[in-house]
């Protein structure tokens, strides 16, 4: 049986990729904050659901260690854990962008760490999930993109280093999934759940992500733009950054 590990799998994406990986005999692992929906989770077949802030070290140690005690070799880690924060600079607090990076980038590069060996024993896969701000600019928003610019560059080298060990490194990179919109967190300094954009272009359900990111997986696709926008950015972007910066702007944070 294949074993995976999804960070934020209480989430709209996370269970969406929960379902449909148990459905093809996978067992999954879950890592995300307390949640009635992470004990929702937990009561479905084939998932294993571990209530853990990704910030606190000691807590991330003692989850990962729990599950490798079970699963030592580990097919697939999906790093999904993410924030978001919507508005200008000029009023962005940075307690909250440093934060933001601690769930985005740091709680990523933490889990990649103590899942690295188990992931080379299955010869298996990172699955970063990124965003198009992860490869393009997106206004309103410069701590998120910062920090999925960072996670990209990260996982990119990571590739490198892993192949070697028989290990792949990809990366999806959704536009706009509709799984909080207009649900603001409610923690300070403007962070937001994934997902709760109400600027949202073309915006996509979980399952329709998940079934795309699952599909890009199996054809070891290195990098998975999610979503026509996202296949639209990412090819316009490369060919026409101006443009794309240009029609980015008349289309998000007006």
């Amino acid at each position: 049986m294949k074993t995976a590990v999804i960070t934020g799998g209480a989430g709209g994406l996370g269970q969406a990729m929960t379902a449909d990986l148990v459905g093809q005999g996978w067992q999954v692992y879950l890592l995300d904050l307390p949640s009635d929906q992470l004990e929702m989770m937990a009561q479905k077949d084939g998932v294993t659901a571990l209530a853990c802030d990704l910030c606190d070290s000691a807590a991330l140690d003692a989850a990962a260690a729990q599950i490798l005690a079970q699963s030592p070799a580990i097919d697939l880690v999906v790093y999904n854990a993410g924030l978001t924060q919507i508005g200008p600079f000029e009023t962005q607090d940075m307690a909250a962008h440093r934060k933001l990076f601690e769930v985005n980038y740091f709680a990523a590069v933490s889990c990649a760490g103590l899942f690295l060996q188990a992931v080379r024993q299955a010869t298996g896969t990172h699955l970063a999930m990124s965003s198009v701000a992860g490869f393009a600019p997106l206004t309103q928003r410069t701590a998120y993109a910062a920090s999925k610019h960072a996670l990209e560059g990260f996982f990119k080298s990571l590739r490198s280093e892993e192949r070697a060990h028989g290990v792949k490194v990809q990366i999806a990179a959704p536009s706009f999934v509709g799984t909080n919109i207009g649900r603001a967190d409610s923690q300070s300094g403007g962070l937001a759940r994934p997902g709760s954009a109400t600027d949202a272009v073309d915006v996509m359900t979980p399952e329709d992500a998940s079934a795309e990111i699952l599909r890009g997986l199996s054809k070891g696709a290195d990098m998975i733009p999610v979503g026509r926008v996202a296949k639209l950015a990412w090819w316009l972007n490369r060919l026409a950054p101006r443009r794309y910066q240009a029609l980015m702007e008349r289309n998000i944070g007006g």
